[in-house]
């Protein structure tokens, strides 16, 4: 994967998304080569927020944090694959159906601002973080728009909001999903911590 064709992702239909289809990197490479370096930025930031700010930012200690990171890595890689399967059965929404490889290649960029957005975590101000988060959730469902259209094939507007509506949304229960399970091994970690 090219990080250098993010940019034209984010504002074309065409230019870094008819790369990546031409491309057609294999399910494998792209999760060992990309999914799983990238996944591991949350974590490492959480890591690092336990250590570097003791207790104070997450209320958590480091050897909590080492099985929170985990659990959500874990879940990170496991969510990939099954999103690529959701992804290419959504597209009989509009009577297109892509090959797996290709929806699991757009559900392994879509979720880049998302791993990105963790390095926020640099800077110890909860606002900060929280603003940088929502910046990457927006990027995220630019990415699902302007991907549909050459992921899917789709040449016209109304399809490929469509699905888009449909990406996002099961994309969202996928990441409360996710959320659900971080609070929940938070709540723990929390718990014992005290």
């Amino acid at each position: 994967m090219n990080l250098m064709m993010f940019p034209k992702m984010l504002s074309s239909h065409d230019e870094g998304w008819a790369w990546l289809m031409r491309v057609h990197p294999s399910v494998v490479k792209t999760m060992a080569f990309y999914v799983v370096p990238m996944s591991l930025i949350p974590p490492a930031m959480l890591l690092y927020a336990a250590s570097a700010y003791n207790e104070g930012l997450l209320g958590i200690s480091i050897n909590r944090a080492w099985i929170l990171a985990t659990i959500f890595y874990l879940a990170e890689l496991i969510m990939v694959p099954v999103m690529g399967a959701v992804i290419q059965r959504l597209g009989e929404v509009a009577d297109r159906v892509p090959e797996y490889h290709d929806t699991f290649a757009f559900a392994a960029v879509v979720p880049t601002p998302l791993w990105l957005s963790g390095l926020a975590l640099f800077v110890p101000n909860l606002l900060f973080i929280a603003l940088v988060g929502v910046v990457a959730i927006a990027a995220s469902v630019l990415l699902i728009y302007e991907g549909t259209y050459r992921v899917f094939g789709v040449d016209e507007e109304g399809p490929a909001q469509l699905l888009t509506a449909s990406i996002v949304g099961a994309g969202l229960v996928g990441w409360v999903a996710m959320l659900g399970l971080a609070f929940v091994s938070w709540g723990w970690a929390v718990s014992f911590s005290a």
